[in-house]
Parts: structure tokens; sequence; C-alpha cells
């Protein structure tokens, strides 16, 4: 255990400074067990003092030129990228996924999510027609919402948390971001860098916390007109709920249960390396003892192999990587999104009978299909209940293109078009001349 004197402490980030807060909760190094940060227990009254600064600031921001804020955008991307070791130390730290995991792609797709939208802000276009017979012309205007509430999740930190901010400033609208309680100290690098980077007080506060304190109290706050979160689809139905009254704007992107679909005709040298890292990429032994009690039969890992752990590691959250085998579909190894390195495997005999089976759990975020049969991935694909499949690959985006999930994996969607429809109004102007 660490004295308290070698602790980390967090502060929450609003109207451009650090602020103390009156209570904190512990935060765990994943690799050791121990606790290693202290993040701030806010509440109402923080939000609120958060959700008064992006308001007070609301008004200088969103009347910027899109290129003002691109600028701006820009420079925290280079500023990132600058430090991006010491990010990836802190990341790989405080969420537990590997060093070279946020080396070489978390930290660099957080510069990329401002690169991104720093561009493309500069590129839209809206809508024009005209009524000659009666002399009218009709466009539309978008405008900035006002003040956006952002919550993120713990499996990929400033990935997802950078994917909210960048789009909603860069569009005008100031924000309140409450990134996950247990993955906080990115969050809290970047805050570091705002004012070097230029950005004015009060258009980025980051207020830490829990989702019941901190979470509830940004949902629930009369001026925070639109809320993105990433996470649970429990959390969301409650969000839903609680933001009902103030008819809020909300984006939800939830859980996932990704079917990766391997057909007898499938290139297994490409196939297998990517389909076991997208299988363990996540560091939940409970699902596995379930699927033994269900009849599953478990091929490596947990309960079959020991694991070996160096003395200061003993108390670390490690497992090892599991395959389940002769599962049944409605075994909730093969109903819930489980975040650990457990995949199950099962056979199947037709395309029929596979795509019924993947569309048969409540989830429909990502899927995978790997065939050589141009035919048969464009057919599979197009009858896979999911918001995104992929097809002898996996995790390339477009960030142009919609990211998001149906059935319970979410609501709405994000990317370059998505994600600016979404951060401002639009408006409807006639001009009869």
């Amino acid at each position: 255990m660490a004295h308290s004197e070698d602790l980390l402490v967090l502060k929450n980030f609003i109207a451009g400074k650090f602020v103390p807060c009156s209570s904190y909760i512990d935060s765990y190094n994943p690799s050791t067990g121990d606790v290693y940060c202290r993040v701030p227990d806010s509440g109402i009254e923080e939000v609120e003092a958060a959700v008064r600064a992006a308001k007070d600031a609301f008004p200088i921001w969103s009347s910027k030129s899109p290129w003002e804020r691109s600028q701006i955008l820009n420079k925290l991307a280079d500023l990132i990228e600058d430090d991006l070791e010491a990010f990836a130390q802190a990341e790989s730290k405080d969420q537990g996924k590997t060093i070279t995991f946020a080396r070489t792609v978390d930290i660099p797709r957080a510069v990329y999510n401002f690169r991104f939208f720093a561009s493309s802000i500069l590129h839209h276009t809206t809508e024009c027609t005209e009524m000659a017979s009666m002399g009218c012309v009709h466009y539309t205007s978008r405008t900035p919402v006002g003040v956006a509430g952002l919550i993120s999740p713990w499996n990929l930190p400033l990935y997802l948390l950078t994917w909210k901010v960048a789009p909603a400033i860069a569009c005008g609208n100031t924000i309140v971001a409450k990134p996950s309680e247990m993955t906080s100290v990115t969050a809290w690098m970047m805050c570091k860098l705002l004012e070097k980077a230029g950005m004015p007080p009060g258009v980025v506060n980051v207020v830490f916390g829990t989702g019941t304190k901190a979470g509830e109290a940004l949902v629930c706050h009369p001026d925070v007109p639109l809320i993105s979160f990433t996470g649970s689809t429990l959390t969301a139905q409650r969000i839903t709920e609680k933001s009902a009254p103030h008819c809020k704007k909300l984006s939800l992107e939830l859980g996932g249960k990704n079917p990766a679909i391997i057909f007898d005709d499938a290139d297994l040298s490409q196939c297998i390396p990517t389909t076991l890292r997208s299988s363990f990429a996540n560091q939940v032994r409970s699902y596995v003892k379930k699927a033994k009690a269900e009849g599953a039969r478990i091929l490596c890992g947990e309960g079959v192999d020991s694991l070996a752990l160096p003395a200061g590691n003993q108390k670390g959250y490690f497992m090892l990587p599991t395959v389940i085998a002769e599962i049944k579909d409605e075994s909730c190894c093969m109903q819930e999104e489980i975040f650990g390195p457990v995949t199950c495997v099962v056979a199947f005999d037709t395309e029929d009978e596979v795509i019924k089976r993947a569309n048969g759990v409540k989830y429909g975020l990502a899927a995978t299909v790997w065939s050589s049969n141009v035919g048969r991935v464009h057919r599979v694909a197009r009858r896979l209940q999911s918001g995104l499949v992929w097809t002898n690959c996996w995790l390339v985006r477009d960030l142009n293109l919609p990211f998001g999930g149906v059935k319970a994996s979410g609501i709405g969607r994000e990317g370059a078009k998505d994600s600016y429809e979404f951060f401002t109004e639009v408006k409807t102007i006639t001009i009869k001349h």
C-alpha cells in the first residue's frame, strides 16, 4: 500500500483552473492491486460550478469562426503528441492495457480525433433550395447547442473522451466531461495542456467522480441540453429516464456482443491472428465458472492453466486468456458482454444458421466476417443486425463514416457528419425577394 504522500491526487478542472474537492475516492493500479491515485468524488456542487463556467464561456467560444476553433484543436493535438510517451505510460498504468497498445492505438487515436474534427469542421455544407415561382429561397443554418455533457468509459479512456470532446468544441459548444472514476489520469493530463493550446477558460471543464453522483448531477442539470454517453446499457436506461423531463438530445454508445464469423474459405493466416487480438484485447472469472457449470468445456486459460506472477503483481487483476467450447447459445457467456480475455468458439453448418445465431443476442454494435467469397461477405453483412461489420479485417475505421449500434447497443451515431449534426441545431431560413 502506497503512503498517502506518494499518491497522485487529481483535481477537477473548472473555468480554466484546477480545483480541489472536499472528498476523494481511491483509484487502483490494476497491475499491483494497490491504490496509487486519489480521484475527486464530485457531486452536485462541483457539477454546478462546471456548468456555470461552461455557460459563461459559451457566448465567446460559439462566436469564434470554425477556423479559429480548428487552430486550437490542432495545437492541442500537437501538445498531446509531443508528450505521447508520458500519456501512454499513464494510460497503461491506470487502465491496465499493454503499453504497446496505449502507445500505438489509444494515444495516437486521441491525437487524431482532435486533428480530424479540426479539419472536418471547415468543410461542412448546408442545404439550399429555391421556389422561383414564389420568389423564395430556403437555406439551412447550423448553430452550436450550448453546454454538452460528455460521459466516457474506462476501457478506452482518452481515446473515447477525445472522440466526444473534439466534435463538441469544434462545433462551438462548451463542455462538462466526466471520465470514468477508474481511469481518470489521462483526462487530467490533457487539462494541463489546454491553456498552452489557447483554449479559453470554461470551454472545457472536467469533473471527476462516480456515475451515481457526478454523472447523475450532470445528466439532470437543466442547463445541459445534450448528453453524449458511452457505457453500459443499464446506465443508459437511467440516463434516458432522467433526461426525459428536459427533452435532452442523447447519443448513447452502449455495450456489444460482437460475433466473429469465420467461414471455411477464410484466409486463416490473416483471420486467426486478428481474431485473437479482437477476442483478448480487454482485461471475469464468474463467467468461466458459469460456463463450466452449464456443461461447457474450457480449452485453455482460467481453471486449466496456472498463472505465475512476479511478487509485486500478486494482487494485480490478471487473468489468463481463456477459450470456451461446446457452449450453448443461451449461455450468459454467449449473451452478455464480457470485459475480459474470454472468447467462446462454436461451430456452424450453414450461412442462414450462423446469421440467425449471431443475431440472437440483444446487442448489435459490431461484427466481423471472414470469407474469400465476395458475394457472401456482402450478403452476410447486410443481414447481420449490427451497426458496423468488418469483413476480413478488424478495427479499421474511417472517421467520416457513422459509428454506433442497433438494438441494445445504443441510439445515434458518431462520425464526421453524424457528430456535426448531433452537436449542432439546424434552422431553416426562408427569404422572399
